[in-house]
């Protein structure tokens, strides 16, 4: 009689509330009443397009709220949450709601945390500031995706960029994790078929990525796999029509399983590198992770036969083939043809559509051992792999 092996110890967080399904935008308003008293001010933080929240104002001021909104244009930076953080304290702000990509909801989580803890952002950041620890909760936070990708509804981290350093660096803290994600699949019909693409294989690395990292759990495992297989078919759908309700609704719901996945499991080395690389380049995140999901799969998959062969994580990506493939013989590396597929399919750019050339390997790959992500990939890669993967995603 077989036995399997004994179960790790885990620890496992997520936001204190998750309301999910196409019309949950209706619960904001009284959401947001519970959390603060009548006559409060609330911050809004939204993307370029402020026009696309109005339904959430009205929302909010039938609940006697009132609002005042600051705007993220692109991918959020330290300069950017500082000038929020102003704009916040000038309004009095007790709430704050963040309604919009990964960008936006990051940056409304940075926010809400940095208002109650005192001192410059600087203080508290990891790598290029002083990584002291946050000591206070932050102010109450409800994260309303209006993508299909990051599933930053429920990580207790906001990615930022610094500028002066070139890099991505992450704000960190259990404290971080929203009060409420409202997560409404309607609200993602109105996104571009590129944008779709990029925040669809963003959703689909993370639940990749953590069902094959270092530190994967029981209750990770489930969301990673039943993420793979919805993705697996609902990803081709969303990309080629839009309009596909039950489709937005399933990469929602990938989505919001790759938040929970990596806030309890690790990432691995497309985030590694992703985090560096967009630190030096102007690119999309999630077209960065598509660019690299294939070839890293690929060169883990070469290590670790190579140097690791009866690593778990072999067996993983043995599985993650079949479901990509939906075919039960697929070997390990099939499966990073069906994602070459899929990218080609959808006109998504290598690395070199975002300005990187391979004489800038070093400095990529010097940054990229370094991120934090790249401590949760199955094996550790050597220098040689690194460039191996950039020649691949060129």
């Amino acid at each position: 009689m077989s036995h399997n092996p004994p179960l790790p110890p885990f620890t496992f967080a997520t936001a204190t509330r998750i309301v999910f399904g196409c019309g949950s935008l209706a619960t904001l308003g009284q959401t947001a009443a519970s959390l603060t008293p009548r006559g409060s001010t609330v911050l809004l933080v939204c993307g370029s397009s402020p026009e696309r929240i109005q339904p959430a104002l009205e929302l909010l001021h039938q609940q006697e709220l009132a609002t005042t909104c600051f705007q993220i244009r692109e991918e959020p930076s330290v300069a950017a949450v500082a000038a929020g953080l102003d704009h916040a304290r000038s309004q009095g702000c007790k709430l704050v709601v963040g309604i919009g990509g990964g960008s936006v909801v990051d940056a409304a989580k940075a926010m809400a945390v940095l208002l109650t803890n005192p001192g410059d952002p600087l203080d508290y950041l990891e790598i290029v500031g002083r990584g002291k620890p946050l000591s206070q909760p932050p102010l109450p936070y409800i994260a309303i995706p209006t993508t299909a990708g990051t599933g930053a509804e429920v990580t207790a981290n906001a990615v930022l960029t610094a500028q002066e350093h070139g890099v991505k660096v992450s704000l960190r803290s259990p404290m971080m994790l929203p009060r409420v994600a409202i997560i409404d699949p309607e609200l993602s019909l109105s996104l571009p078929p590129q944008a779709t693409a990029y925040t669809g294989l963003d959703a689909l690395t993370q639940v990749l990525e953590p069902y094959v990292s270092s530190q994967p759990n029981p209750l990770t495992d489930l969301f990673c796999r039943d993420g793979l297989i919805r993705a697996t078919r609902a990803l081709p759908r969303v990309c080629e029509q839009a309009s596909d309700l039950q489709a937005r609704e399933e990469m929602a719901l990938v989505s919001l399983y790759g938040g929970l996945a990596l806030a309890n499991a690790k990432l691995g080395a497309v985030h590694g590198i992703a985090g560096p690389f967009g630190g030096m380049f102007p690119a999309p995140h999630g077209g960065v992770c598509a660019a690299l999901l294939a070839p890293v799969m690929e060169v883990n998959i070469q290590a670790l036969r190579g140097r690791a062969p009866h690593h778990p994580a072999l067996g993983r990506y043995h599985e993650v083939s079949r479901i990509l493939c939906s075919d039960p013989q697929a070997d390990a590396l099939d499966g990073t043809a069906w994602l070459r597929e899929l990218v080609r399919r959808y006109g998504l750019p290598g690395l070199g559509g975002y300005g990187f050339r391979l004489g800038q390997a070093d400095a990529l790959a010097e940054k990229a051992s370094r991120a934090s992500s790249m401590q949760g990939n199955p094996i550790r890669l050597k220098r040689a792999e690194l460039q191996q993967i950039f020649q691949l995603a060129l």
